[in-house]
């Protein structure tokens, strides 16, 4: 079967791997997480209790497991019309590893997420996330290197919480009109616009 290879947590992503679960699909998956969120840790264990065979493994592991991945699913907060993807951070670096082992990456995103703007990068526009996040080492209560950082005047700490993907590093988006290459969302909303629909 197949290795699916899944970054942070999506709900469409999930729900995906349940519906080839109970089609009866042999696949197993791999789910690679980071700090501070660790939010596959909520995936392997959603997946795990669904009997769904689970590596979980931190992020730096990626050119170790990528030569086994058959494919890269990793869900979205926006796709915009220039292609990019706006997903968790961390998922750019998942995506262009993926490209360089030649593994399809594979976006599940829903076209009420589809906007109109474009964005090439991650920091014109983008969520600070709270910067004593990335100060604390969970179960590491000796790690205080960073502790008092708001006494340093020449340190800055910068808790991103979205990574911009280029088109070049996806495959494929998966919405519930079919799977389209990322260049056809601006055709999405531009077939919404003409019929009225809301995005």
């Amino acid at each position: 079967g197949d290795v699916i290879l899944t970054y942070a947590f999506s709900y469409s992503v999930f729900q995906s791997l349940c519906c080839a679960h109970e089609r009866g699909i042999q696949f197993r998956v791999v789910a690679i997480d980071c700090r501070p969120h660790f939010e596959g840790r909520k995936l392997v264990k959603r997946l795990v209790e669904l009997g769904i065979d689970c590596t979980y493994a931190h992020i730096t592991s990626l050119s170790y497991v990528m030569p086994q991945v058959t494919t890269v699913f990793m869900g979205a907060a926006s796709a915009l019309a220039n292609g990019t993807v706006i997903s968790r951070v961390g998922s750019a670096a998942v995506a262009m590893m993926a490209s360089e082992f030649n593994v399809p990456v594979v976006i599940c995103c829903e076209t009420y997420k589809f906007q109109e703007r474009v964005q090439l990068d991650s920091i014109t526009s983008n969520e600070l996330g709270d910067p004593e996040a990335i100060v604390e080492v969970l179960n590491r209560p000796d790690v205080k290197s960073l502790q008092g950082w708001e006494n340093f005047p020449s340190l800055r700490l910068l808790n991103l919480m979205y990574d911009a993907m280029t088109e070049k590093y996806i495959t494929m988006i998966i919405t519930e009109v079919g799977m389209i290459p990322p260049s056809s969302v601006p055709v999405i909303l531009r077939e919404y616009n003409v019929r009225g629909d809301i995005i």
